[in-house]
């Protein structure tokens, strides 16, 4: 029998983080069930939320990230940082962990860097094909670094990195949703195309605007929309689409696996959860990349899949212009849309949660 452990789990501020982070656990719990886990992020963010309703603990740092649209917001940050600190140092006098797993997003720096103080043991999983600066920070003293993907030795020491892939829900990787039980839940036509529309889980402006502005295009064309628009643009999407059936629209789709069963194309934008899920539900794909992510990660997210004729990528900028006509005419292209799938098909990995999840308990 595996020995219990006390895990902290820190990070957040996006879905493409925090689903992850609940895999691994749910990994851990399977492979130790004695064990105890505890998250940590930032106050105000949806992990807030979503790591409780998986069933978790969490505990919240007043802390905030780099804001690149507006400097003067910055000017709190060091405040921020070194108040966290001592937030941190009472959750580790009080739940004293024996090991701590990062998985992005700034309220994971403080929390590994602590541990790392310590001699706590780290772990680090690094979802994006281009590593974050605080993650690079912490990799020369982690224990282990787990990536979505081979080639990360240019940032980090070779000897400590274990290629993983991306943890997905299982619901996803195994895409346990039949296509017609799918159409069935939106309420659409099983004779027709459909195209699902994902900007992240807090929505994407440019992808939103892009699909207002055309969205009479899919009817014209026989197509079906499922419209995921994130809390900004719901409300402004829902009056556009009153009397338009052929549209299912809503801020999040907490269980994806019927979007994903439902689709015959997907527009999304190259977060590294999004690419990963992608790649395993083998559909075709219009990528419209965050352009203001951290070193441009999601633009790099996507071009690896472009230059293996695995994907399409138009730039957010041209997004409002371009973007339904690519998809009108990818959906009568059904060669491309065949050629698309069959190359990114070889690209997903699954079980990722399980490499991670057995690597970590085998360390400690």
């Amino acid at each position: 029998m595996v020995k219990a452990h006390r895990f902290i789990i820190a990070g957040g501020g996006t879905g493409g983080h925090i689903f992850p982070a609940i895999a691994i656990a749910n990994a851990l719990k399977k492979i130790s069930p004695q064990s105890v886990f505890l998250f940590v992020g930032a106050k105000g963010k949806m992990e807030m939320d979503k790591v409780p309703q998986a069933g978790y603990e969490i505990k919240g740092l007043t802390i905030a990230g780099f804001n690149r649209s507006s400097l003067i917001k910055n000017i709190s940050l060091p405040w921020k940082l070194v108040n966290s600190f001592f937030q941190v140092a009472q959750i580790f006098k009080d739940f004293k962990p024996d090991a701590v797993i990062g998985v992005g997003g700034y309220s994971s720096f403080p929390v590994l860097r602590y541990a790392q103080t310590r001699g706590i043991s780290t772990f680090i999983h690094e979802s994006n094909s281009f590593a974050g600066k605080a993650n690079i920070m912490l990799g020369k003293k982690a224990t282990k670094i787990f990536t979505a993907i081979d080639g990360m030795d240019k940032f980090f020491p070779a000897s400590k990195i274990i290629v993983s892939g991306n943890p997905v829900r299982h619901a996803i990787a195994d895409l346990i949703v039949s296509k017609e039980e799918a159409i069935r839940h939106f309420g659409f036509n099983a004779g027709k195309k459909t195209v699902l529309s994902v900007g992240g889980s807090l929505g994407a402006k440019a992808i939103n605007e892009a699909i207002d502005r055309d969205l009479d295009l899919f009817e014209a064309n026989d197509l079906q929309l499922i419209w995921q628009t994130g809390r900004h643009y719901l409300d402004k999407a829902t009056e556009r689409c009153k009397g338009k059936e052929y549209v299912y629209v809503n801020d999040f789709i907490s269980q994806m696996e019927f979007g994903y069963a439902a689709a015959d194309i997907i527009i999304s934008r190259s977060g590294a959860m999004a690419v990963s899920e992608i790649c395993l539900v083998k559909k075709p794909v219009v990528f419209v990349p965050y352009p203001h992510a951290a070193e441009n990660h999601q633009t790099v997210n996507a071009q690896i899949l472009v230059n293996k004729n695995a994907g399409i990528m138009i730039k957010d900028s041209e997004a409002l212009l371009k973007l339904v006509p690519a998809i009108i005419t990818l959906s009568k292209d059904t060669v491309l849309q065949q050629k698309l799938i069959n190359n990114i098909s070889p690209l997903g990995i699954k079980e990722a949660d399980r490499i991670i999840a057995e690597a970590i308990v085998s360390l400690c």
